[in-house]
């Protein structure tokens, strides 16, 4: 396992780097380009749908992690119900199902391996899974809200059918002209579109939430302790996030010359990611683990056994409850396995190898590379797994130590913006050094 050389810039090159991005015209206009897309997506998450009651709606979120947490992904669109509300949820969900279903569907996998034509049909697939995934989405959203009394007009009947169609066509809208949106900054500008729209939406939340940290004057020092806790966990995604196994790779060719065959060969390596899961593990054990309160908080009202039994889930899976953070550690690693080894079974890795003339140095082609690449995988995902268990519960820990409730630090965000920070500069630096300047990360 060895960190990336990324890691090690300075200031100075940075600051350098900069200027030298600004001073290209080309480069320039990519980048503006993508400040401009930004802004237009957090123009348009301040339009909202009709008839919503913000104050029922503020009590609603506060009341509601599941809220708060799809909330993360809309950047605040969700909790002012604008006609972006569902950000670009359904397009990550639908990304993760058709990436799930790839290696059990044979057609799936057959399209998979053709390439780059097979690559823009997965991702009409993943579109047109986006569509029912948007609506279904945007009616339980409605149905949430009429049940809060925060929209009132909902109904598939009479007066109130054209209203709820229309909220449900604009939040369907929404979610696709956000994925349009995040498609053109991906062509025409810096960094992945989808990406930097979910990393745009986390930073504007920032500002308010350290403004609410530093109005806690009876606890400055707690304060400034949490926000040495938060440098530290940034640092540590960072050496995560580019640690990597290098698995030594040689390579034979025979090449005709002059009437004769020469054997030719090179060495290279597969970069194993320790964190080659990212995020997705503390999206699945989140979603789990406060969905069973969520749906409690509904019967916590009733009387007898069932009001009893929902109670005592409310208790249980809230976060301020240490269950919940235990749930929450033990979920992240599971998920953190299944979904590396998924995905790395799908990179068919050893069948590449062979195709192309490779192996791995001591290992012999076929199956028996497969094999050693899969004890690896295993091994390093160990430390990834347990890396983002403790990520998640970071908040958690944190607040415990030095007493301060204002500021809620999300590991999910944390882990969002330095992955997406990181992209953004390693694709910015690669444009630099086509022009022979130097880059971002040394």
């Amino acid at each position: 396992m060895m960190p990336s050389e990324a890691s090690g810039g300075r200031w100075p090159s940075l600051i350098q780097a900069a200027i030298d991005a600004f001073s290209l015209p080309d480069l320039r206009a990519k980048i503006l380009f993508t400040l401009g897309m930004l802004a237009l997506y957090r123009f348009v998450a301040h339009i909202p749908i009709p008839g919503i009651d913000q104050f029922q709606l503020d009590n609603l979120f506060r009341n509601n992690q599941l809220l708060g947490f799809l909330d993360l992904f809309s950047g605040g669109a969700l909790s002012r119900m604008s006609i972006v509300a569902l950000g670009v949820f359904p397009y990550i969900t639908a990304s993760i199902v058709i990436q799930l279903l790839t290696p059990v569907i044979p057609t799936l996998q057959q399209i998979s391996r053709e390439g780059e034509s097979g690559r823009a049909k997965m991702n009409r697939f993943v579109h047109w899974l986006t569509v029912p995934i948007a609506i279904s989405q945007a009616i339980g959203q409605l149905v949430l809200l009429q049940q809060s009394n925060v929209l009132t007009t909902v109904g598939y009947s009479g007066p109130a059918l054209l209203p709820t169609l229309a909220a449900i066509i604009s939040m369907t809208a929404g979610t696709m002209f956000l994925v349009w949106l995040g498609e053109l900054i991906t062509e025409r500008g810096i960094g992945n579109g989808i990406s930097l729209i979910i990393f745009s939406g986390i930073v504007v939340g920032f500002p308010s939430m350290l403004t609410q940290g530093f109005l806690d004057r009876d606890n400055l020092l707690g304060v400034g302790f949490f926000l040495i806790i938060g440098v530290l966990i940034v640092a540590l995604i960072v050496l995560f996030n580019e640690a990597h196994r290098r698995i030594p790779v040689q390579y034979g060719r025979s090449i005709f010359r002059g009437g004769r065959m020469y054997r030719q060969s090179g060495a290279s390596y597969i970069p194993l990611r320790i964190n080659s899961a990212g995020m997705i593990p503390l999206i699945f054990a989140f979603s789990v683990v406060i969905l069973p309160g969520t749906i409690a908080t509904y019967f916590a009202s009733n009387s007898g056994i069932v009001g009893s039994i929902a109670r005592m889930l409310v208790s249980l899976f809230t976060p301020t409850s240490a269950m919940y953070w235990v749930l929450v550690f033990i979920l992240v690693a599971i998920f953190t396995f299944f979904y590396a080894l998924v995905v790395f079974n799908q990179q068919q890795l050893a069948e590449n190898l062979q195709r192309n003339g490779g192996f791995v140095l001591g290992i012999r082609p076929g199956k028996p590379t497969q094999d050693y690449l899969n004890r690896v995988i295993v091994r390093i995902t160990m430390g990834g797994a347990l890396f983002l268990g403790f990520v998640a519960i970071v908040p958690y820990l944190a607040s415990l130590i030095t007493g301060v409730q204002a500021i809620s630090l999300s590991s999910t965000s944390l882990l969002i913006m330095v992955g997406v920070g990181l992209d953004t500069l390693r694709q910015l630096e690669a444009q630099l050094l086509m022009r022979n300047y130097d880059g971002f990360l040394r």
